[in-house]
C-alpha cells in the first residue's frame, strides 16, 4: 500500500495538476472515478439509500460535477436521486450535468420542496474553498442544514477551510469522504466531518515530500518484530530518569509504557519514594535510587550507559540542581533518547545523538519561542518542521493532530485518539512507548510516530470499553494487546477504500 498523503489545498491542487498534464489523466476521468467511489460507499453506509433515496446539493464547481457523476451513477442502478443545483460553471461539471440530464436524473427547482430522502450530500464546495460560504452557496448549505437527513459530504463539509481547519460553518457531517488522502482540515475539525473516508481515483504517485498519515498498515509494517530465539536483551534496555519527590506516578506510567511496548529490561532512575512505590507495585523494573542532581552518581551513570535508549523528564522536576543533571545525563554514552516533560524545560542547545523531544503546545512555545508557537497555532505541519531543524532532531508536537518532524525525511502526522487522552499520564505513556521502540533501533521520526499511534489507537479501543470519560493511563496500557494484534493482522478495507478514520469518542 503507498502511503497516504495529507494535503493542503495547495498539494491538491498540485496532485490534480500533474495527473492531468504529467499523468496525462483527463480531468473527466477522475470525477468519474470520484462519483461513482462515492456511490459505492453510500450505498455500503447508508442501505436506506436503495429504497429511500438520496439527494445530491451541488455547486457550481468541480465539486458539485462530482455530484452530477453520484446522482447518475445512483440512477443509473435504479436507486431513487434528486438534484437541487447551482449552475455549473467548469467545463466537467457543464458536462456531467448533462450526462445527467440525458440518463433522466429528476432535479427540483430553486423553489420546489425538496423530497424526502435517505441522506443529503453537500457536493457544494471543494478542497480549495476558503472563508464563509455565501450568497446562494450559503442558502442552499442552511437548507440543506434545516432537511434534517444524514449529511454525506464530498471532500468537507461546506464552511470548513480543509487547508487550515476553520470551521465557518453551517454544515456538519456524519460522513466525509475525499481522495487520495486526507485534507489537513480533515484533522484539524474532526468534529465536523463525522467520519472520513479516503477513496481513490486513480491519481498518479503523491509527491514524496508531503506530509504522510499514519496508520495501522503503516504502523504495522515497521512495528519491531519478535523472533522465537529472543532473550531479553534482544528486546531493547530502556533506562527511564524522573522521578522526584511527589512525582512518583509519571515515572512509573513511562516505565509501565515502555514494558507494555516491547522492551525486555526497562530500568528506573529516580528518588526514593518513587524507587519505593516501583518495589511495591512494579516488580517488573529494576531501580537505581538518585538524588537527580546536581551529580550524577555512578550507579546512575552505569545505568545509563547500559540502556540502549533514555527517556528523560517524566517527573524529573525543575528545581536548579536538575539542570546540571540533565547536563551529566546527556553526557553519557550518546545512546537515543526521549526528552519529555521538565527534560524539555530544561534541555538548552541541539541533539548530539537521536533525540525526540515531546512537547504539547506550551512546552513548545517554551523551547522554541513564541514567534513558532504562533505559527504552528495555525500552521503546525511548518512549525514543527522548523523546530526539528533548530534542535536538530525529531519534534513531536502533540495535539490534534500529533506532527512529527526531522531534519529530513517526511512530516508523519497522527490522527488517531480521543479526549481522553487529556489527562495526567498520556504524555508520560507515549514517552515510554517511543523510548522501547528507540531501543529496538527504530528511527526516531518512526519511533516517535509509532508511539503515538499506539497511544492513540489504544485510547480509541479504550474508550469503547470504558468511554472517554473515564478512561485513564492504566486503561490505555489494558488495550494495547488488541492494537499490536489489529497492526499485525493489518488488512485492507478494499477498493476503492483506502482508510477510514472514525469520528473521535466524546462520551
Amino acid at each position: 500500500m503507498n502511503p497516504l498523503p495529507v494535503l493542503s489545498a495547495t498539494d491538491a491542487a498540485a496532485w490534480d495538476s500533474a495527473a492531468r498534464t504529467q499523468y496525462r489523466i483527463p480531468s473527466r476521468v477522475l470525477m468519474e472515478s470520484a462519483g461513482r467511489g462515492i456511490a459505492h460507499l453510500l450505498v455500503r453506509e447508508y442501505p436506506a439509500v436503495l429504497t429511500r433515496g438520496a439527494l445530491v446539493v451541488a455547486g457550481a464547481g468541480n465539486n458539485g460535477g462530482d455530484g452530477w457523476v453520484l446522482a447518475r451513477a445512483l440512477h443509473s442502478s435504479g436507486i431513487p436521486v434528486w438534484v437541487a443545483a447551482l449552475d455549473p460553471k467548469t467545463d466537467d461539471a457543464i458536462d456531467n450535468r448533462a450526462l445527467a440530464r440525458m440518463d433522466g436524473v429528476r432535479e427540483t427547482g430553486r423553489d420546489e420542496p425538496w423530497p424526502a430522502a435517505a441522506v443529503v450530500v453537500d457536493a457544494l464546495l471543494g478542497t480549495g474553498a476558503a472563508g464563509p460560504a455565501r450568497g446562494d452557496v450559503l442558502a442552499l448549505a442552511q437548507r440543506l442544514v434545516a432537511y434534517g437527513a444524514s449529511v454525506i459530504a464530498i471532500d468537507g463539509p461546506t464552511g470548513l477551510d480543509l487547508s487550515s481547519g476553520e470551521a465557518h460553518g453551517p454544515v456538519r457531517a456524519e460522513l466525509s469522504v475525499t481522495f487520495g488522502g486526507p485534507r489537513r482540515g480533515h484533522l484539524l475539525a474532526r468534529e465536523w466531518c463525522g467520519k472520513l473516508v479516503v477513496i481513490d481515483i486513480g491519481l498518479p504517485p503523491a509527491d514524496p515530500t508531503w506530509p504522510l498519515l499514519v496508520t495501522d498498515a503503516w504502523a504495522g509494517g515497521r512495528l519491531p518484530k519478535l523472533t522465537p530465539t529472543m532473550h531479553k536483551g534482544d528486546r531493547g534496555r530502556v533506562t527511564v530518569v524522573g522521578g522526584a519527590g511527589g512525582m512518583t506516578g509519571a515515572a512509573l506510567h513511562a516505565a509501565r509504557a515502555a514494558l507494555a511496548a516491547g522492551a525486555g529490561l526497562v530500568k528506573l532512575v529516580a528518588a526514593k519514594e518513587t524507587i519505593d512505590a516501583a518495589h511495591a507495585s512494579l516488580p517488573d523494573v529494576l531501580t537505581v535510587e538518585s538524588a537527580l542532581g546536581p551529580e550524577l552518581e555512578p550507579e546512575a551513570a552505569d545505568a545509563l550507559d547500559w540502556s540502549d535508549a533514555l527517556v528523560v523528564g517524566p517527573g524529573l522536576g525543575r528545581q536548579p540542581p536538575r539542570a546540571s543533571f540533565l547536563q551529566a545525563v546527556l553526557a553519557r554514552r550518546p545512546v537515543p533518547v526521549v526528552l519529555d516533560a521538565d527534560a524539555l524545560t530544561l534541555f538548552q542547545g541541539t541533539a548530539d545523538r537521536p533525540m525526540v523531544l515531546t512537547p504539547h503546545l506550551g512546552e513548545f512555545r517554551a523551547q522554541f519561542g513564541d514567534e513558532l508557537a504562533d505559527q504552528a497555532a495555525n500552521d503546525r505541519w511548518a512549525a514543527v518542521a522548523k523546530a526539528a531543524q533548530k534542535v536538530k532532531g525529531t519534534v513531536l508536537l502533540k495535539g490534534v493532530p500529533t506532527v512529527i518532524a526531522d531534519l529530513r525525511g517526511p512530516i508523519h502526522v497522527v490522527a488517531s485518539g480521543n479526549p481522553g487522552l487529556a489527562t495526567g499520564g498520556s504524555g508520560d505513556l507515549l514517552a515510554g512507548f517511543i523510548g522501547a521502540f528507540l531501543a529496538r533501533g527504530s528511527a526516531g521520526p518512526e519511533a516517535a510516530a509509532l508511539g503515538a499511534h499506539a497511544l492513540g489507537r489504544a485510547a480509541e479501543h479504550g474508550a469503547r470499553q470504558w468511554t472517554a470519560r473515564s478512561l485513564r493511563p492504566a486503561d490505555v496500557l489494558a488495550a494495547l494487546p488488541e492494537i499490536w494484534r489489529a497492526w499485525t493482522n493489518s488488512r485492507p478495507v478494499g477498493p476503492p477504500v483506502l482508510t477510514v478514520l472514525e469520528p473521535p469518542e466524546t462520551a
